[in-house]
């Protein structure tokens, strides 16, 4: 199985996912933190963009599963010599892998990698494409704290020019029955949103009467050699950045991360009881081992048979 879009799972998928989160959450509470589920399995990673959560998470979530993972940075493997990504799939599918999880700047990136191996391809970020492994952590975050999705309200806010993780949530959410609108400068949204299917506004005034606000980090790295498209960081800060003050009463914040604190959110949103950025975290982890898992189940049920 691949995961590459979040197009690429139904609501049962999804609800089956927070399933088998959920049995991997108490996993995590455990002194001893590892399962045999994946013993014998292999895992690479291959990240040719910066990364700390996903990364770290994927790799963490391999191992508590007891997985082989092997982990490849861009700046250290034979891409920085010149060598292209199919050379690269190429030469790692003569190590029979079960599992490859690529980030990569390429829009399709994740795509293309299914056409040259055997081993489930898990997207954990192409360009400006997607991020579905975000949207599932995000909703399962959500489905923790709230209970029910259905009906609940999100504004995603911000930068959605650039993000991926703003594409795969406004497809996921709604799947899931949430109700998504976006926020923020005119200059920051994509050419042709209003085929996204979502409302969207260019005013603060639209989030008062959501239950969420989805905050997005400034794109800073994708935006070289363009103009940008805010007068600066401090304009843009005083306009859409948020406090705890300008939240009302029962308001939560969710945040992709990394947090560009004093841009998009203060320090004290960020640490506020209203953040549920480390719930993400939290719930990252397990989702991801649930996908892991689900990988190879196929595989795992036929070897049990």
């Amino acid at each position: 199985m691949h995961l590459v879009s979040i197009d690429d799972l139904s609501v049962s998928d999804i609800e089956g996912l927070f399933q088998l989160s959920d049995g991997f959450l108490e996993v995590s509470a455990r002194p001893i933190k590892k399962v045999p589920t994946l013993r014998g399995r292999t895992q690479v990673n291959m990240f040719f963009e910066p990364s700390t959560r996903t990364q770290a998470s994927f790799e963490l979530a391999g191992k508590r599963l007891s997985a082989d993972v092997i982990n490849i940075k861009g700046s250290s493997s034979a891409v920085a010599k010149g060598e292209s990504l199919k050379d690269t799939v190429l030469t790692l599918e003569s190590y029979r892998p079960d599992i490859i999880v690529i980030r990569h700047a390429q829009v399709g990136a994740a795509r293309l990698a299914t056409h040259f191996t055997r081993a489930s391809v898990i997207n954990a970020g192409d360009g400006t494409g997607e991020h579905p492994t975000q949207c599932l952590l995000d909703l399962y975050s959500l489905r923790r704290v709230y209970g029910a999705l259905h009906g609940l309200k999100v504004a995603i806010v911000g930068d959605v020019l650039n993000s991926r993780v703003a594409r795969s949530n406004v497809f996921g959410f709604r799947k899931m029955g949430i109700e998504v609108r976006l926020v923020g400068p005119p200059t920051l949204m994509p050419p042709g949103i209003e085929q996204w299917g979502v409302p969207t506004y260019f005013d603060v005034a639209a989030l008062e009467e959501v239950d969420v606000i989805y905050l997005l980090r400034m794109q800073l790295e994708r935006v070289q050699g363009r103009l940008p498209a805010v007068p600066s960081l401090r304009e843009y800060s005083r306009v859409w950045g948020l406090d705890p003050y300008r939240l009302r009463a029962g308001q939560r914040v969710m945040h992709p991360g990394p947090i560009n604190r004093g841009v998009e959110m203060s320090g004290d949103l960020a640490d506020a009881e209203q953040s549920l950025i480390l719930h993400q975290v939290e719930s990252g982890l397990a989702l991801r081992m649930a996908i892991l898992y689900q990988a190879l189940a196929p595989q795992l049920e036929d070897e049990a048979a």
